[in-house]
């Protein structure tokens, strides 16, 4: 269980709870419309940009906490499959890194171009949908997991219903060749906006407990 984790682990998997929870709430506020046209181009897109670091910083963490290296031979099944959950997830947030990036340096050239602004990113949306599929296949035997607490239910469920959610917003911000036009610009916010709600929710719900019974803790303060 978590509480028999060391202490310096469970910090650092407070940093990526809190890390997934502020990278959604970033990308929830900048697919809501209200906001994007008050923040306007440059401020929306730097909006997805550090909420897309945010989203980076918690996925190496995670990567890190499983193992930076691929899983040796002998490996138990749930740790190598989380594992693989771990790395795709990290690449997609880099994939988002660049789209958000690219949105932004365009928004800042030119911020009042027409079509200037981040659209959901397919391929980055792609290896979230892989990563949650392979933590619902790694929630599948829970109690052998290096943490126990790393995979949940609840978390596995939602991350996936969020990656869901990103998928269909990628569909949404599909540019129509014939007209120009995204094939449904409702369902690439509500999608990018449902699928951080999600992330969002299992973030906090994944946040660790410091025990407070050993005196070094209470010496130590929290994140």
């Amino acid at each position: 269980m978590s509480d028999l984790l060391p202490p310096g682990s469970i910090r650092r998997l407070r940093r990526e709870a809190w890390g997934f929870a502020v990278g959604s709430a970033l990308f929830f506020t900048g697919a809501v419309p209200l906001y994007a046209g008050w923040a306007g181009a440059v401020g929306t897109n730097l909006t997805f940009f550090v909420g897309s670091l945010f989203f980076t910083t918690a996925a190496f963490i995670q990567l890190s906490l499983s193992g930076r290296r691929p899983p040796r031979t002998g490996t138990r099944s749930p740790d190598r499959v989380d594992w693989w959950a771990a790395a795709v997830q990290f690449v997609g947030t880099l994939l988002f890194n660049l789209s958000t990036g690219v949105a932004l340096a365009a928004a800042v050239a030119d911020p009042d171009a027409v079509g200037v602004g981040w659209l959901p990113d397919a391929w980055g949306s792609v290896a979230f949908l892989v990563s949650s599929f392979l933590a619902l296949v790694a929630t599948k035997d829970r109690g052998q997991l290096w943490d126990p607490d790393a995979r949940t239910w609840h978390g596995t469920v939602l991350n996936f219903a969020g990656s869901v959610a990103f998928g269909a917003s990628a569909v949404g911000a599909y540019v129509v060749p014939a007209t120009g036009d995204l094939a449904s610009t409702q369902w690439a916010n509500l999608g990018t906006a449902l699928g951080a709600v999600c992330f969002f929710v299992a973030a906090l719900l994944s946040r660790r407990t410091i025990p407070r019974s050993s005196s070094a803790l209470r010496k130590e303060p929290l994140v």
